[in-house]
């Protein structure tokens, strides 16, 4: 009896290294794949690049995004200036030497007007930035559909064609997300119709936001549940007033995600090209700022 209890011992300690190995390295491993796609995490969305682009703008915006360190990077579109067949991969091949030192982030490109305006521009496009005109991802509980209005003012069918397929497909997703250069909607939510597809198949799939850029302006704007959001420039001119609480300035969003609760940041660079203001999204509407003259947060330390 003693000694089949020793032998056990003996079993056990042989094998007892390997166990607790393999029992670690699976920890591990599950560790590794949580860690992709946590409950709370936080992204960054960057709008148009250019447009006009200012000189060290879209620099000093990367170097603020790096500091938060964000999950991935979604961007709005207008990365190159364009426009010219002959000049655009040089213009991509800049872009990159931009991006370089931050590689390390993923980052999920719409295309614009300046990115894609040709067939050869559109091959470009899918070269440099890796993903096709549209395209959809998942990170944790939601899901982004990426959609392709660079050539048309309005979403072509064949574009709300591939975003209901879209949605239906990942309708058990929490939070969804649908992101386009051109803000196609703006007309239809500002005079509050919700007679449109875009705007119908939000609400048929319950997407939460539709994020756009092209108009380099900061707006909000709500119809039925669904949030619109016009984002600032990343370093494309300031148009119009060129002031700030009209929605004209430089910076980026970094969005909170825990579970299905989202928060959006609105987060002003700071100096030489900004006051580093930071604001919610709900601070803003349709024509800037909410309350004019408020006090808007001071930068996070």
């Amino acid at each position: 009896m003693l000694r089949e209890m020793f032998d056990r011992l003996q079993i056990r300690a042989r094998y007892g290294r390997t166990l607790i190995f393999g029992g670690l390295l699976l920890t591990l491993l599950l560790c590794i794949r949580g860690a992709a796609a946590p409950d709370s995490y936080r992204f960054a969305i960057l709008g148009d690049r250019t447009g006009e682009a200012q000189p060290g703008v879209y620099e000093q915006v990367w170097k603020e995004v790096a500091g938060e360190n964000p999950a991935f990077v979604v961007s709005v579109g207008d990365t190159i200036q364009g426009m010219n067949d002959a000049n655009a991969e040089a213009e991509w091949l800049d872009a990159g030497r931009i991006l370089k030192p931050f590689r390390s982030y993923t980052l999920y490109l719409a295309p614009g007007n300046h990115d894609i305006w040709s067939e050869a521009s559109e091959r470009l496009f899918r070269q440099y930035s890796t993903h096709p005109v549209h395209y959809s991802f998942d990170y944790g509980q939601a899901h982004f559909t990426v959609l392709n209005n660079s050539r048309s003012e309005e979403l072509p069918d064949q574009e709300l064609v591939y975003l209901e397929a879209d949605l239906k497909a990942h309708a058990g997703q929490a939070l969804k997300i649908i992101v386009s250069h051109r803000p196609s909607w703006l007309l239809n939510v500002a005079l509050r119709n919700p007679n449109f597809a875009l705007h119908q198949l939000a609400r048929r799939y319950g997407v939460q936001y539709v994020v756009a850029g092209h108009i380099h302006q900061m707006l909000r704007l709500e119809l039925e549940g669904v949030t619109y959001v016009s984002m600032a420039s990343s370093g494309g001119h300031l148009r119009l007033s060129g002031v700030y609480e009209d929605g004209w300035f430089f910076g980026h969003a970094l969005v909170e995600v825990h579970g299905k609760n989202i928060d959006f940041q609105i987060r002003e660079l700071s100096a030489p090209h900004g006051e580093g203001r930071i604001t919610k999204l709900t601070d803003w509407g349709m024509a800037g700022l909410v309350k004019r003259g408020q006090r808007e947060s001071a930068p996070a330390k």
